[in-house]
């Protein structure tokens, strides 16, 4: 089968799922024929990503969150504004998405949890199916269960995600655990990249932080000046920084890298990260306590949080402190192998429904073609 990818480019965590499944592609012999990343003046697409697929990547201007000053909360009411004025340069992204659907006509379009793919859908009605994956599908389940009150925030998270899943044969939830499906969505484990399956695991007595807005670099400054004798590496999105900066001796900030990033997880104490779903599950397949802040104003990543808590897999806080890294207990082998064979299920799940459709498009082959018999029979 024939692969587009549609990538949501806020954070890293769709970005290496992307990479994790073009390399599944191919080794069950299907074809990754380009991918596509939505854009913004925050954030610099990194190089890991076009390496990574290996295929030719399009950028196009595409909905994005709008922060405060800081970078640190996200600003909803702003968000929608900004991206309703920016309707007119969202209509000339789907219209280079159109002429690169009809140019490479791939059989299944792969959407990263992006809007711009739900409208696409809604406004063009290609004939490529539409798949969707990502874990924000879980909340379309029946069942599913939310952070109390926060009922308008609710609501318009459930909407996103519908709006990026607009005429979706296929919604693909990525779960931290096997739960029952409910609906029409399919659920799987996280993808995790062979490159977080290599790594050496030690406790090289450093503590890893990521922030997915780099307005939160201040909270960790003020934490590393008041605790000289914990060490910090924490890795930032701050477009225009390419270099290792270290403003105090024992914090470390490292600009978004692919492999640095996988090594430091591998080797350090504990993660304290903003609550992206990608960076939570590394950390639990190499068997690190994680202390989560969701960002203000991003509902999904409080759900996440509240998952985590449920699930017993992690803490939240609402800053970052270092400090309130949860101590693990003996279980956590126990927990770190489950995951490991829930997660060990990904490529015969996706083999299976890939089939599914191969198997369909020979049926109707073979049926098309006994018709065209059948017509040239008659009118000979």
């Amino acid at each position: 089968m024939r692969f587009l990818f549609l990538i949501q480019g806020e954070g890293r965590g769709h970005m290496t799922q992307a990479i994790t499944l073009a390399q599944i592609l191919e080794e069950q012999g299907h074809e990754l024929v380009g991918a596509v990343i939505g854009k913004s003046k925050r954030r610099k697409i990194p190089q890991f990503l076009i390496e990574g697929l290996n295929t030719h990547l399009l950028k196009l201007e595409s909905p994005n969150f709008k922060t405060d000053k800081k970078s640190k909360q996200v600003l909803i009411w702003r968000t929608l504004s900004y991206n309703l004025g920016r309707a007119g340069k969202y209509q000339i992204s789907l219209q280079k998405l159109d002429k690169l659907v009809k140019k490479s006509q791939p059989d299944v379009i792969l959407n990263f949890y992006d809007v711009l793919g739900g409208l696409y859908f809604l406004l063009y009605r290609p004939t490529a199916m539409h798949w969707v994956i990502g874990h924000q599908y879980l909340s379309l389940q029946k069942g599913h269960l939310f952070p109390k009150k926060r009922g308008l925030d609710k609501a318009m998270y459930q909407l996103n995600t519908r709006l990026t899943a607009l005429f979706a044969k296929e919604k693909i939830a990525l779960s931290f655990t096997e739960v029952q499906e409910r609906s029409e969505i399919k659920v799987f484990p996280p993808l995790i990249r062979e490159k977080v399956k290599s790594q050496i695991i030690l406790n090289a007595g450093f503590f890893l932080a990521y922030m997915v807005n780099d307005g939160y670099a201040e909270e960790v400054l003020e934490f590393a000046s008041s605790n000289p004798d914990i060490s910090i590496k924490a890795f930032w999105d701050r477009k225009g920084i390419n270099e290792v900066q270290k403003p105090l001796p024992n914090l470390e900030l490292h600009p978004i890298h692919d492999i640095n990033f996988l090594e430091a997880m591998a080797q350090c104490e504990g993660l304290v990260s903003t609550a992206g779903f990608e960076s939570i599950c590394e950390a639990l397949y190499l068997g690190k306590p994680v202390l989560v802040i969701p960002v203000k104003g991003q509902y999904e990543q409080l759900c996440n949080a509240h998952e985590i808590e449920l699930l017993q897999i992690g803490k939240q806080h609402h800053e970052f402190d270092f400090h309130k890294i949860p101590q693990q207990d003996s279980s956590v082998d126990e927990k770190v192998q489950k995951f490991r064979e829930w997660e060990s299920n990904w490529s015969i799940k996706f083999m299976n429904l890939c089939s599914e459709y191969e198997e369909e498009a020979l049926v109707d082959s073979n049926d098309n073609k006994l018709e065209l018999d059948l017509e040239v029979n008659y009118s000979n």
